[in-house]
Formats: structure tokens, C-alpha cells, sequence
């Protein structure tokens, strides 16, 4: 086997094989070159090459999500780095193990004008877990233009020092990739090592010249927690809301949901991207809260209120609790906690079912109807839901309905931000899709990549849903040699961005439209062919039903679906439903 002669790339890649970081995105460069020949030479190494360094980050952390384990990414120097920092700030929101690998000059070739040379270390110092600043291996036969090694009398002492240096050097290097990648494997989260490289950077040698110590991650051990206290709070309040953000499928045992569920004074609320089912859930949350009045909200106001997964999509479930504040705020979950709220007052640093196993045992079911009164609600809502879904015209509602009620069991459902995730939250969803967004900055910028990277690292098949300003915006993803032959995307084209004409603003100007709502005339078409995915549009509610009856079958190539809506009536129709819901 080949490995690069560079000491360091060999630290490198035996310390990531070492801690079982098997996918390996490389974005083409040269001095990542002695990266891409170990990774590459390894075939214990899968590895990928995605020429756009912002997909590629995407596409790995698309992995990382699925897999729940690191994914590196390795770029050159210089600006290429840069483009890995949408996805960095998503994974660090999102808290996904995220392993950025970047090569970058030695320091005496930074800040004199040589070119892919930016000031690389802590780029990402406001969004990452830790940032290791690798120190560059010595040559004995370089001049030492670097000034790391004193001038020294003759051969042998200078020879002497140079060795001490370059062990005390290795030590070091090995010390902060051990730490770096430990911390992501601990926290869940991006970390960064910038590794210089000096040339010549393709030589490559058959014996390895350095053996790493490898540092085991330390699992910490949950932190112990009185629950006694907080479990006589709870049993005497008659109004407890569970409000669960993004969460991975199968993460929180059943058991424990049906319990919940059970107590009528606990009502539950999720979202789509909560990916947790029962029937005594309210899983369209805005479908039930966006008419209340001042004299409703006071009787669902909550006394406490029970969180735990990731960040909250509905804007107004946000805007209830803040005004409508509940006397204690709990979080579970091992990751960072919001206060979202404004009224966190405690923090159970344990995953859910370790919660739920020592907490629920000391909880005692009360006689509040409180959930009972408000499920009865939202029953009345699904029924005008479905009315009003009869009675409108072809508009973004009514494809997300048709889409949704014709998707297959057992399939991953990744969806983009903006208007795409929003609408999906006023519908029942399949209890056997697992479905995934970037929520974690909910920018549209690498919404395809991700999902293509997801449908890597998920064996389920895969249905992208996406609105075609985030299509367009990352159509680089396409790019992209891995693609699974059923990958499918939807792109519900409104011919801009609908979801401005929804927000408060002076919609139906030259002004609004060009500078806000983005409107073009783009279609995918054309990108279909040059990536070769089978390409179909259609502009109606009959076309739509045919072609989704085919869609979803097998075939030799991904496929994609234009579906193109009226761009002055969606917004119409979104905010009418919300009028007549109630």
C-alpha cells in the first residue's frame, strides 16, 4: 500500500482510521494532496469527490446526519475552506459531527502574497467545537527559512536538536487530532484541524515512518439529578406542555410517548421533523394555535412546559410561550439548551429515556381534561383542513397535499427551508417516513446536498421536496458521482420567493418583486440533462396525480419533478387557511 511520505498526513489519516471515520469527502486541490493519497490509498477509506466545497460540506454532513457518527471533509488552502462554512455553522446548530480536515501553507508562506493563502487558523472560531492548529513536521535538509530551528555550531548538535524538535512536534500534533476528533465524537458537533504542508507534497513511500497514540474518546457519564422535586411540581399542575423539536427517528422509546400521552393534563405538541407518532399528539401545531384568540390562549397558557429534541420550526408556537410564559421551562437532552422562552429554569443534561426512565416513575396521572379539550380542537381543525383542501385551486397547498398522501411507506422524506418546511407542518405525515431539514441555521443554501449525502448514508430510499429558489441556489449538488438511482426530487417551482409575499410587506411592486420575492423564469430542465436525471413537469392537479402514480417506481436513473404553481395565489391561499381553519 501507498502512503504519503509527509509524516503528518500520515498522523492524519491513521488517527481517522483509527477512530472509525470511514467517509471521507475530498474536494480536488494540491495541497491537500498528501490527504487525498493516504485517504485514497486505504481501502478501509470510503471517499468522495465533490469538486464545489460548500456541497461537499453539505453532502458530508447530509452523512454524518444519517450515520450519527464523524464524516471528514479535506480541502486546500485558501478560500476553499471558506466554503465549507454553511455547513460547519448548520452542524454546529444542528449538533452533527462534522470533521474539517483543511491543508494550509507553512507560516512563513502566509501574509507575503502567495497564492490560496488566507489566515486560516480559528477561521471558524464563533461556530465550531475546537480548533487544532497543527504544527508543520521539520526537514533537516530545508534551509530553515521558517527560523524554527536556532543556528547551531556544527552538524551534530544541529542534527540533535532537529530530532527533539520533531518528536516534541509529533507529540504535539498527535495530542490535538486525538482531542479534536474526541470532541466531535463527546459533543456531537464541528471541529477543525488546519494541517500545514510544506512541498514537495506527492512523494509517497510504502513503509509508514510514524505510529500515532491513539486517545479513546470519554464518554462522560450522565450527570445525577434529583427528580423528586421536580416531580411533585409536576404532579400538581394541571396543564403541562411537551413540546418536541427536531428529533431523530426511533431516539425516545415509545413507552415512554404513550405514557405521556396518557396523563390528560399533559398535551404534547411536535412537528414534522420530530419524527415521534401517537394518537393522542398534536403534530400540526400552527393548524391548531394560528386562530386562537386572546381568551383561548389563556386556557392553553401551560403551567410548565417539558422540551426536548432540537430547534422549534412554528414561529408562533415561539410567539405563545413568550407571551403567554409558563411558570418553569424544562429541557432534556445532552446538547446545548435554548431559552427559547425566556423562561428556562432547568436543564436535565441526560438523553430521554434515560429522563423518562428515572422521571415517569414518580409522576402520578391528574384528572385535568386539559389535553382531552384541546385534541378535541384539533379533530375539528383536521376536518376543515380537509374541507378547505377540497374547495381551493391548484397552488403549492394543494401539491403538498397530493405529495404527502402518495409518498411510500418506509422512505426518508428530506425537505428545504423557507415556505417548503412551513408547509409541510400543516399536515398529517406518514408515520413511517423519517423526515429531515436543516434546522439548525435553516438556510436554504445546501438543502440538495444534504439530502443526496443523507440518501448515502440511509439505505431507505430518498424524496427531496424542495421550492425552487433553493433548488436553483445549490444546483451544484447535482454534481455529484454518487447520486442513488432512487433519489427523487420535487420541485414546486412558484417562480420566486412565495414565502415573501406570506411575511408583512408591499407585495405586487417592481420593487418587492425583484429585490424580495426573486422573481424568474428558470426551470430545472436543462440541469436535468447535463446530470442526467429523468426529467417531468406539470402544471395542473390531473397531471400532478399521473405523474406521481409513476414517479416513485424504479428506474436506471434519479428522477426529478417540476411542478409549476401560479406564483400570485399561493400566498392567497396559505392565509385564508389560517383564517378559516378555526
Amino acid at each position: 500500500m501507498k502512503y504519503p511520505k509527509i509524516p503528518l498526513a500520515q498522523t492524519i489519516v491513521q488517527l481517522c482510521k483509527a477512530k472509525q471515520i470511514q467517509h471521507i469527502v475530498l474536494s480536488p486541490g494540491s495541497r491537500n494532496a498528501p490527504l487525498t493519497i493516504g485517504f485514497t490509498h486505504d481501502d478501509y477509506f470510503k471517499c468522495y469527490s465533490i469538486v464545489d466545497e460548500r456541497c461537499a460540506a453539505f453532502f458530508a454532513l447530509g452523512i454524518a446526519q444519517q450515520i450519527k457518527a464523524p464524516v471528514a471533509v479535506v480541502c486546500t488552502s485558501g478560500s476553499a475552506l471558506l466554503n465549507y462554512y454553511p455547513a460547519v455553522s448548520e452542524a454546529f446548530y444542528s449538533n452533527i459531527p462534522l470533521v474539517v480536515l483543511s491543508a494550509d501553507r507553512p507560516k512563513y508562506l502566509v501574509g507575503i502574497g502567495d497564492g490560496q493563502t488566507i489566515n486560516q487558523e480559528d477561521v471558524y472560531k464563533n461556530h465550531i467545537l475546537y480548533s487544532a492548529n497543527l504544527k508543520l513536521d521539520l526537514d533537516e535538509k530545508k534551509s530553515k527559512k521558517e527560523d524554527d530551528l536556532p543556528i547551531m555550531k556544527n552538524i551534530e548538535n544541529r542534527l540533535e536538536s532537529f530530532l527533539g524538535l520533531q518528536q516534541n512536534i509529533q507529540e504535539f500534533n498527535e495530542t490535538e487530532i486525538n482531542k479534536a476528533i474526541n470532541i466531535s465524537i463527546e459533543n456531537l458537533g464541528p471541529v477543525h484541524i488546519n494541517i500545514p504542508f510544506d512541498e514537495p507534497l506527492y512523494d509517497r513511500v510504502d513503509v509508514l515512518s510514524v505510529n500515532p497514540k491513539v486517545i479513546l474518546p470519554n464518554i462522560k457519564n450522565e450527570e445525577e439529578t434529583d427528580y423528586q422535586n421536580y416531580a411533585e411540581i409536576w404532579n400538581k399542575a394541571d396543564r403541562k406542555l411537551v413540546l418536541v423539536g427536531v428529533l431523530d427517528p426511533n431516539s425516545v422509546e415509545q413507552k415512554y410517548i404513550n405514557q405521556l400521552a396518557e396523563d390528560d393534563s399533559v398535551l404534547i405538541m411536535t412537528e414534522t421533523t420530530s419524527n415521534l407518532h401517537h394518537p393522542r399528539i398534536i403534530p400540526s401545531i400552527d393548524k391548531l394555535i394560528a386562530a386562537l384568540n386572546a381568551d383561548e390562549f389563556d386556557v392553553l397558557k401551560p403551567e410548565i412546559v417539558l422540551t426536548f429534541g432540537g430547534l422549534i420550526v412554528s414561529k408562533k408556537i415561539k410567539r405563545f410561550l413568550r407571551d403567554y410564559q409558563p411558570k418553569h421551562h424544562w429541557h432534556v437532552g445532552k446538547q446545548k439548551a435554548n431559552d427559547t422562552f425566556f423562561v428556562l429554569d432547568k436543564v436535565f443534561k441526560q438523553t430521554e429515556n434515560s429522563f423518562f426512565k428515572a422521571f415517569l416513575p414518580l409522576t402520578i396521572p391528574n384528572q385535568s381534561k386539559y389535553a382531552s379539550f384541546w385534541l378535541l380542537q384539533f379533530e375539528k381543525r383536521r376536518k376543515n383542513h380537509q374541507n378547505y383542501i377540497d374547495n381551493i385551486a391548484f397552488t403549492d397547498f394543494k401539491v403538498f397535499d397530493s405529495i404527502l398522501k402518495t409518498v411510500p411507506n418506509n422512505w426518508q422524506l428530506q425537505v428545504s427551508n423557507s415556505s417548503t418546511i412551513r408547509y409541510l407542518q400543516l399536515f398529517d405525515v406518514n408515520p413511517t417516513l423519517e423526515v429531515f431539514c436543516n434546522r439548525g441555521t435553516s438556510g436554504i443554501d445546501g438543502s440538495t446536498s444534504t439530502a443526496i449525502g443523507a440518501a448515502i448514508g440511509n439505505t431507505k430510499p430518498t424524496l427531496f421536496v424542495t421550492g425552487d429558489l433553493s433548488f436553483f441556489y445549490d444546483s451544484n449538488a447535482l454534481w455529484n458521482n454518487y447520486i442513488p438511482k432512487d433519489f427523487r426530487i420535487i420541485v414546486i417551482n412558484n417562480e420566486g420567493g412565495g414565502i415573501f409575499r406570506i411575511l408583512p410587506g408591499h407585495k405586487n411592486t417592481a420593487n418587492f418583486d425583484y429585490y424580495f420575492e426573486t422573481k424568474h423564469h428558470l426551470t430545472a430542465e436543462h440541469l436535468c440533462k447535463m446530470y442526467d436525471f429523468n426529467y417531468e413537469r406539470v402544471n395542473n392537479e390531473i397531471q400532478l396525480k399521473e405523474a406521481l402514480s409513476e414517479f416513485y417506481k424504479p428506474s436506471n436513473q434519479p428522477k426529478l419533478l417540476e411542478v409549476f404553481t401560479p406564483s400570485t395565489k399561493n400566498d392567497e391561499v396559505l392565509l385564508d387557511y389560517f383564517k378559516t381553519i378555526k
